[in-house]
């Protein structure tokens, strides 16, 4: 247990400590942040601008920039990414710099102002399979008319021309500006940057002006404070997995702590526990999820579950079933997405998916659990790890119950616990020393205990009532 203890101490240790503290003290209050998007936009895109919107909001910045160079790429992370910046607390910005294709437009539009680099385009957002292909007539009609309804309300939103955000995905939406036409029917709209930032009725097509750089984003836009640059810190694509495998890394680290607990000796599933916790705190911390906080709060769980154990095991329970509340609610926590500025208590759509997936990991773990208490004590591996613990000294009858193949001890023979019994461990009955296993029942050291079989293989006793 002890190695269990020192393990699970080691792995929450190895948690970056920074968290979102470390973004927050990169993060000055009113400075801009600067955050890439290139290449595909794909699941790991939106992690990290989830990390990177939780960060400049909670160190209180004053804006920003999402400098964007994308062909395109999911319209389903397109479509999660168009909500989280739909619900920023600070002015969102776009420096297309230089391509904002497909994805890239949807996204762009859903932030509140958007300059343009001198050769640059943004726009031809239609619908493909992930092979290029076109879709069919039905899925592509569906597509198409949920899109158009979803980027007509965030153009909207953001101040920007919802024609003009249509139009980019379908190509049967005339775009007008008063009595001018900008685009006809038959193909999907594309605009370089002298057309996007083009004045009708003086007010630009799309975007607010040309800009060089970032640093002309933000003398045009008159945004003062220091520049901070956030970039993608690796690990976003591991945490992807990391987050879609919670359950079975929830699994992995319920299952080991008992395997450690239950024999003595054995590192290897205490060290695959602090593993799977280690790495489950850790995916969710760059998936913008959990922060230092949950792993503390985790840690002192721990504690808790120890004390009961060690010190408290024969006063009261309360202690231990706070310590399994608070591990409970720190991994629930670790899974919520929580945004600045939300109310404490999450709501019930925040709660579903990571409510189920420690549901999953509970039963799952529980199943298993009951499997292994009833099946391991009779395993050769288990046996060995047993009687390779420190025992008290003494002859013992499990030598003579292996070599002759017959009951050792009688049944109802009454005897005393030399070590804790959780199931098994040693027993003295007279003069003699014994391996002894119990039906699952906890027994402590000292207690007295009776045999209830002994079939020449092990000696099933239990606590004397």
């Amino acid at each position: 247990m002890r190695t269990l203890i020192s393990l699970l101490l080691i792995a929450v240790s190895l948690v970056p400590s920074f968290a979102f503290a470390g973004d927050r003290e990169r993060i000055g209050r009113g400075d801009i942040v600067a955050i890439p998007l290139r290449g595909e936009i794909a699941p790991p895109t939106f992690l990290f601008l989830r990390r990177a919107q939780k960060a400049a909001e909670s160190a209180g910045a004053a804006a920003m920039i999402i400098e964007m160079d994308t062909y395109g790429g999911r319209l389903d992370t397109a479509e999660k990414i168009t909500n989280l910046l739909n619900h920023a607390t600070i002015p969102t910005f776009t420096f297309v710099n230089s391509n904002a294709g497909s994805a890239g437009a949807l996204i762009a539009l859903a932030t509140q102002h958007i300059y343009m680099a001198p050769v640059s385009a943004i726009g031809a957002a239609a619908p493909i399979l992930s092979d290029g292909s076109d879709l069919s007539v039905t899925a592509r009609d569906k597509t198409i008319s949920y899109w158009s309804a979803l980027i007509r309300s965030s153009a909207t939103r953001n101040g920007h021309n919802p024609d003009v955000g249509e139009a980019f995905m379908n190509k049967e939406k005339e775009v007008k500006v008063g009595e001018q036409t900008l685009h006809a029917k038959g193909s999907l709209l594309t605009l370089n940057a002298q057309e996007a930032t083009a004045l009708i009725d003086d007010k630009p097509v799309l975007a607010d002006g040309v800009a060089e750089s970032i640093a002309d984003v933000m003398g045009k836009a008159a945004l003062g404070g220091k520049l901070t640059r956030f970039e993608p810190a690796g690990f976003e694509r591991l945490a992807f997995w990391i987050t879609a495998l919670a359950p079975l890394l929830l699994l992995g680290g319920i299952i080991g702590a008992y395997l450690e607990f239950k024999i003595p000796g054995a590192t290897l599933p205490g060290i695959a526990s602090a593993v799977c916790f280690a790495l489950f705190f850790f995916g969710h911390y760059f998936a913008g999820l959990a922060g230092w906080e949950v792993v503390g709060l985790f840690a002192v769980g721990v504690c808790f579950v120890l004390a009961e154990i060690f010190v408290f095991a024969h006063t009261t329970i309360l202690i231990g079933l706070v310590g399994v509340f608070l591990m409970l609610g720190s991994l629930l926590w670790a899974m919520i997405d929580r945004y600045p500025g939300q109310n404490f208590l999450p709501s019930g759509a925040m709660l579903a998916v990571p409510v189920l997936n420690l549901l999953i990991a509970i039963v799952a773990a529980a199943v298993l659990i009951v499997l292994l208490a009833r099946f391991l004590p009779r395993t050769s591996a288990y046996r060995r790890f047993v009687l390779s613990a420190d025992i008290p000294s003494g002859p013992s009858f499990a030598a003579h119950a292996r070599q002759f193949g017959v009951p050792i001890v009688p049944a109802g023979t009454r005897g005393i616990a030399l070590t804790t019994l959780r199931p098994s461990g040693k027993a003295r009955f007279v003069d003699e020393v014994v391996d002894v296993v119990t039906d699952g029942e906890f027994v402590a050291a000292h207690e007295a205990i009776t045999v209830v079989s002994s079939d020449g293989v092990r000696v099933l006793v239990k606590a004397v009532a």
